[in-house]
C-alpha cells in the first residue's frame, strides 16, 4: 500500500508537469515562431519480487515478478514543424520558409531564433524586439563580403557611390529619305566620377552619302564620325564615336525611309545617392532602393542550422541557445546548404495546434485525477487496516 501511495504521488507531479507544458503551449499560441512542446513519460524502477525461472526437463520456467515504482517524465520536447505565414506587408518582417534560424547576438551572447519581427534602431541596425542585433554580411559598393557574419545596419546616409559614364548606345532610326542638309540633335545627361552631372549631345546631320555625327560631351571633349547605309537600310559603317571618355556605340541605329526615332537610349554612369528603401530576396539578400534610382544589395541575412534542432535551449525572448547535444552552429546563406528560404513581408506563426492542446488538458486532468483516486484508496484500505484493532 505504501507503494501504491507513493506511485500515486509520482503520477500527480508527472501529470502536473503536463499541465504546466500544456499551459504554456496554449499560452504562446500567439507567439510570433514560437514551438510548442509535448511531455514524455516512462516508468520508474520496478521492485523485483520473484525473479525468472529457467525451464527444466520436468518443469516449464517461470516470468518475472515485479511491482512498478510509479512514472517519471523522461523529457520535454519541441516541435520544430513549420508554422503558418501570416503577411504584415513590413520591409523588416521576414520569415523563414524551410529549416534554419535566424543569428542574433545579445550583448557577447549569440542566440538563434526563428521569430522574424526585426525592427530599425535609432542606429540603423537591424534588431528583434528585445534588441538582439540581427546578424548578417554587409555590402561594400554593392558588392557582399563573406567570412564571418556581423551586425547588419541600414542606415539611412547609406549611399550608393558616383561613377563616371564610360559607355552610351544610340538606338533608332535615321530617314533614309530626309533632305541633305536635315539636322538630328539628341543630348543625355553623363556624369563625371564625382557624380556632377552634364550634357553630352549628339547633331545628325544629313549628307548625299548617308550621315556625319557630331558630338560633345559637355566636358570639352568632342567627335565627328560617318554613317551609311545601303539600300535595304543596314548599317554599313563601324558604328562608333569616341568622346572624350565617353564611348557611344551607334551600331544599331538603321536608315529606313519615313521614321526618325533615334535616341540616347543608355549610359552607365551615375550620380551618388541615399538609401530610401530596400525589400528582401529569397535568398536573403537586402536589395536598396537609392535616391538616384539605383538597386543593389546592401546586406544579407545570415541562418543558422544544427544536426539536433531538439537539442537546443530555450534562453527566452524567442531564442535558442545551443547545447552539448544539439550540436554546433552551421552558418550560411538562405537557400543554400539545406537551409530555408526567406520570404518579407511576413511572419511564421506559433505552430501550436489548439485542438490537441486542449485534448491533452483533458487527457492531464484526468490523468491527475486517476492518482489522485490511487491516494484517496490507499488511505482508505489503510484506514481499514487500523480499524482492525478497536
Amino acid at each position: 500500500m505504501l507503494r501504491s501511495l507513493y506511485s500515486g504521488i509520482s503520477g500527480l507531479r508527472s501529470h502536473q508537469t503536463m499541465l504546466d507544458v500544456t499551459g504554456n503551449n496554449i499560452a504562446n499560441v500567439n507567439t510570433t515562431g514560437f514551438k510548442s512542446s509535448s511531455t514524455q513519460f516512462q516508468d520508474t524502477l520496478s521492485q523485483l519480487t520473484q525473479g525468472a525461472g529457467a525451464p527444466g526437463a520436468a518443469n516449464g520456467g517461470t516470468n518475472p515478478a515485479q511491482i512498478g515504482l510509479g512514472v517519471q517524465v523522461s523529457g520535454i520536447a519541441t516541435n520544430f514543424a513549420q508554422g503558418s505565414a501570416q503577411a504584415t506587408g513590413r520591409a523588416t518582417d521576414m520569415m523563414i520558409s524551410g529549416e534554419g534560424f535566424f543569428v542574433t547576438r545579445s550583448g557577447n551572447e549569440t542566440l538563434y531564433s526563428r521569430a522574424g519581427a526585426f525592427d530599425l534602431d535609432a542606429a540603423g541596425r537591424l534588431v528583434s524586439p528585445d534588441g538582439s542585433i540581427v546578424q548578417g554580411w554587409s555590402a561594400v559598393n554593392g558588392q557582399l563580403a563573406g567570412g564571418t557574419p556581423g551586425d547588419i545596419t541600414l542606415p539611412k546616409g547609406t549611399i550608393a557611390g558616383a561613377t563616371a559614364t564610360t559607355t552610351s548606345t544610340v538606338t533608332g532610326n535615321l530617314p533614309s529619305d530626309a533632305a541633305v542638309g536635315t539636322k538630328v540633335v539628341q543630348d543625355k545627361e553623363v556624369f563625371n566620377a564625382a557624380g556632377e552631372a552634364r550634357n553630352m549631345v549628339l547633331t545628325f546631320t544629313r549628307t548625299a552619302g548617308g550621315w556625319n555625327v557630331a558630338g560633345n560631351d559637355g566636358a570639352g571633349g568632342t567627335g565627328t564620325g560617318t554613317l551609311t547605309f545601303d539600300a535595304a537600310g543596314k548599317q554599313t559603317g563601324t558604328g562608333a564615336l569616341a568622346l572624350g571618355g565617353v564611348n557611344v556605340n551607334l551600331s544599331t541605329i538603321t536608315g529606313y525611309a519615313n521614321l526618325s526615332t533615334v535616341e540616347i537610349s543608355a549610359q552607365n554612369g551615375r550620380a551618388a545617392g541615399t538609401l530610401d528603401s530596400f525589400t528582401l530576396s529569397e535568398d536573403g539578400t537586402l536589395i536598396g532602393s537609392f535616391s538616384n534610382g539605383v538597386k543593389e544589395p546592401v546586406a544579407r541575412i545570415a541562418l543558422a542550422n544544427f544536426t539536433n534542432p531538439g537539442g537546443l535551449e530555450k534562453a527566452g525572448g524567442n531564442g535558442y541557445r545551443p547545447t552539448a547535444n544539439s550540436g554546433d552552429a552551421e552558418i550560411g546563406a538562405p537557400g543554400t546548404g539545406g537551409m530555408g528560404s526567406l520570404i518579407g513581408g511576413a511572419l511564421e506563426m506559433s505552430n501550436v495546434d489548439l485542438s490537441q492542446e486542449f485534448t491533452n488538458l483533458i487527457v492531464a486532468q484526468r490523468g491527475f485525477q486517476a492518482n489522485a483516486r490511487i491516494i484517496t484508496t490507499s488511505d482508505e484500505v489503510l484506514q481499514e487496516l487500523t480499524n482492525l484493532k478497536r
